[in-house]
């Protein structure tokens, strides 16, 4: 049975986000029931080569047994996708086809898809419809809901963006089967950053349910990506384009992994892995500066490595992480600023100098041996 959660986001159109096995068969369907897209006839599907055999065909099959005329643009898999390049190559490729502001992108794959497909929606002819199809435990419980699009150039990830919500989120939870151990894990990482920084409610429900997590129950996984919708879903109809400090609670152990990412080279590492390192790192840098308890560092950490994400044996110079961290676009006047979790639930926005910062980050070297 699917569950239906309602993004609800001040001076944008509602819009559903329908979660559970064999979603994707309806997906013409409820797109033809959503009032912006009722009288559409065009859609593209952008998707990469590795979701294509698998549910290209099942999603254009809905789409065209709705009216719906479909077309579909295969991408490369990966992060280097995410790109400029890829982007014009698609809005090309979209005028070739002659498709108006009337046409439906609709993002058939996980996260590199769909930031990449939102962000041509959002800037091609100034805008058309987006619907978002995630296929990753990732983009369901988190970048496929909430508006964030983007690509990544050569000085790190996603510095250019925009803000699109789409008019529509199909989570078909049976395309996870076909998920590899990684980016099962690796969606793992983005439930264990909500639970922290939502509510002792939703963490201590995940402590108990981590070992099922793990081991993909379908119910508990449902179960997973509701709770984290509905969490991110609250956060962003409190501060829709991050303008309020409220959405940054969202990068809680970005800050860290995004460096780690970086660094070691995309794709070393899966995003997951590196948020939970760095949410280990921020979880302890909270203990010197915000006063976390050590409870809260032991029982995260017990956590994360129940959902099969060990802290990583690797490193770099502190010097060459803090360089990375202040190239992030969530720094501010070159200060790097972290969220820290002064208890489950209650976080706190800190700017952290750099001289700080390079001891802790000597500290975390060390400890790799």
């Amino acid at each position: 049975m699917a569950t239906k959660v309602i993004v609800n986001i001040p001076g944008e159109t509602p819009y559903d986000v329908r979660i559970g096995a064999g979603a994707l068969d309806g997906l013409g369907q409820r797109m033809r029931a959503v009032e912006a897209l009722a009288s559409m006839e065009r859609v593209l599907v952008i998707t990469d080569a590795n979701v294509a055999p698998l549910y290209r065909d099942q999603a254009k099959a809905s789409l065209a047994a709705e009216g719906f005329r479909v077309s579909d643009i295969v991408v490369p898999a990966g992060e280097e996708t995410k790109s400029l390049a890829v982007a014009g190559e698609i809005w090309e490729a979209m005028a070739q086809l002659s498709l108006e502001r009337d046409c439906v992108v609709v993002a058939l794959g996980g996260g590199v898809v769909g930031d990449l497909a939102g962000f041509i929606a959002s800037t091609y002819m100034r805008g058309v419809s987006l619907v978002q199809v995630p296929t990753t435990l990732l983009s369901m419980v988190d970048s496929s809901v909430g508006g964030k699009t983007g690509v990544n150039l050569a000085a790190g990830k996603n510095l250019v963006g925009t803000f699109k919500q789409p008019a529509y989120v199909c989570a078909d939870t049976s395309t996870l089967v076909t998920l590899p151990e990684r980016e099962w894990t690796c969606g793992c990482a983005e439930v264990a950053k909500s639970a922290v920084i939502d509510s002792d409610e939703f963490f201590f429900w995940l402590v108990d349910a981590a070992d099922a997590l793990a081991a993909r129950d379908e119910a508990v996984a449902a179960e997973a990506i509701a709770r984290s919708v509905v969490f991110k879903a609250d956060v962003v109809a409190a501060d829709k384009t991050e303008s309020r400090g409220v959405r940054e609670c969202l990068n809680y152990g970005h800050t860290l992994g995004h460096a780690v990412e970086t660094l070691a080279g995309y794709g070393t590492f899966s995003h997951g892995a590196a948020v939970a390192e760095g949410m280990r790192f921020a979880a302890r840098l909270g203990v010197a500066l915000v006063d976390t308890p050590l409870e809260l560092v032991e029982s995260q950490d017990a956590l994360l490595d129940a959902l099969g994400l060990p802290a990583l044996a690797w490193s770099a110079e502190p010097e060459a992480m803090l360089d990375a961290m202040k190239r992030d676009k969530k720094a501010r006047h070159g200060q790097v600023r972290f969220v820290l979790p002064r208890d489950v639930g209650a976080w706190e926005l800190v700017d952290v100098d750099d001289a700080t910062l390079l001891e802790h980050l000597g500290a975390w070297e060390r400890s790799k041996g």
